[in-house]
């Protein structure tokens, strides 16, 4: 079985982590998948945690899907090396990494909607 990580970067401010945690759990719900949020720093569960909960539950592969727009130091430098760490735990796991959200058609209908609202002075 396929588990999902929706990984974020972390916040101090704790309701942009529970925006994080919030996708992870509406994708699952969408799409019927196992997904948990992951964090690389001030926020929990970091990607072990997330890892190690996905694992509990049966997966065998495991897909992280950076909430991050593009692919900067974090998703460069960080990101694998975790990854690679969290792989020498769980020998019996595959763990991949999806590219960030940069390049994806339906960003720019988001950006797009983004501007139609703050022209029409709607809040977000």
């Amino acid at each position: 079985m396929t588990g999902f990580i929706v990984f974020g970067h972390g916040s101090r401010v704790e309701s942009a982590n529970q925006a994080v945690r919030e996708v992870a759990l509406r994708m699952a719900e969408a799409g019927s998948y196992w997904a948990e949020p992951a964090f690389l720093e001030l926020g929990e569960p970091d990607l072990a945690g997330a890892v190690g909960r996905l694992t509990q539950r049966g997966a065998t592969e495991i897909v992280v899907l950076p909430y991050f727009l593009t692919l900067g130091t974090h998703l460069l430098r960080d990101l694998p090396v975790l990854v690679r760490q969290a792989s020498q735990e769980h020998h019996d796991v595959t763990i991949s990494i999806a590219p960030p959200l940069d390049g994806h058609p339906a960003l720019v209908q988001v950006l797009l909607d983004r501007a139609g609202a703050a022209l029409a002075g709607v809040p977000r």
